[in-house]
């Protein structure tokens, strides 16, 4: 098995190369959201008439495009845009819609701006039209995107009672993510709990997924979604 090089020696080949570092590893030098399982490779955009000489064992993918992003030739990344093409192409459409819309927010990018950049791929463009900028984890992503795409109305964020829910399906059925940074201590379950009871009080029905159910029971987690919506809970009686 090839030696995993260190990211100083990825570095230093980039630079040798005149490429950027692109996609995932990008995505994770700036602190988007990148999916449980993808594998850590390093990712790199050569640039036109860069040298592919000193590639680095199997664990250095090579994106040969043409930028759209103009970088300083010191710059050892590559730029937004660039990365989010390049994630359109090696991820699958889920995971890269789910960095791609923490991307939107990390970046500050909103979802015209995507959609009016020139991409050359039909993947980004797919994606392009798919992001809300409203996701605040890549875990609602992941609940809310298959929904849209089967055509039920979610309201992300939605303010209900003097305070946000994650999503609004419908108009009664509230659903929460639990993202384990922010759910974990004993102070902020309580206040879930209390939130939720407040909730069903007004009428809603409340479902809550942990992190562990959305990111590694996602399918089980859509059919309890699809059994929601079979008994009508998304609407008022």
């Amino acid at each position: 098995m090839p030696r995993r090089p260190a990211p100083s020696e990825v570095a230093d080949w980039v630079d040798a190369a005149g490429g950027r570092l692109t996609c995932v590893s990008l995505a994770r030098r700036r602190g988007w959201w990148v999916p449980d399982g993808i594998r850590e490779r390093h990712h790199v955009h050569l640039l036109p008439r860069a040298s592919s000489s000193g590639l680095i064992g199997a664990d250095v993918s090579a994106h040969w495009t043409r930028a759209l992003c103009p970088v300083a030739r010191s710059d050892l990344e590559a730029g937004i845009e660039d990365a989010l093409g390049h994630i359109a192409q090696c991820l699958s459409r889920d995971e890269a819609l789910v960095v791609w819309e923490s991307a939107s927010r990390a970046e500050a990018l909103a979802p015209e701006a995507l959609r009016a950049v020139p991409w050359t791929s039909i993947a980004a463009r797919e994606l392009a039209s798919a992001v809300t900028g409203l996701s605040d984890s890549g875990l609602e992503t992941l609940i809310f995107a298959p929904l849209r795409e089967r055509g039920v109305a979610v309201v992300q964020q939605a303010r209900i009672a003097g305070q946000f829910v994650d999503g609004l399906i419908g108009e009664a059925l509230v659903v929460q993510v639990d993202g384990f940074a922010f759910h974990s201590s004993s102070a902020q379950r309580t206040a879930d709990v209390a939130h939720d009871a407040d909730l069903r009080l007004r009428g809603y029905t409340v479902l809550r997924f942990t992190y562990r159910q959305v990111v590694h029971e996602r399918a089980a987690v859509q059919r309890t979604l699809q059994r929601a919506l079979a008994q009508r809970l998304h609407l008022w009686p």
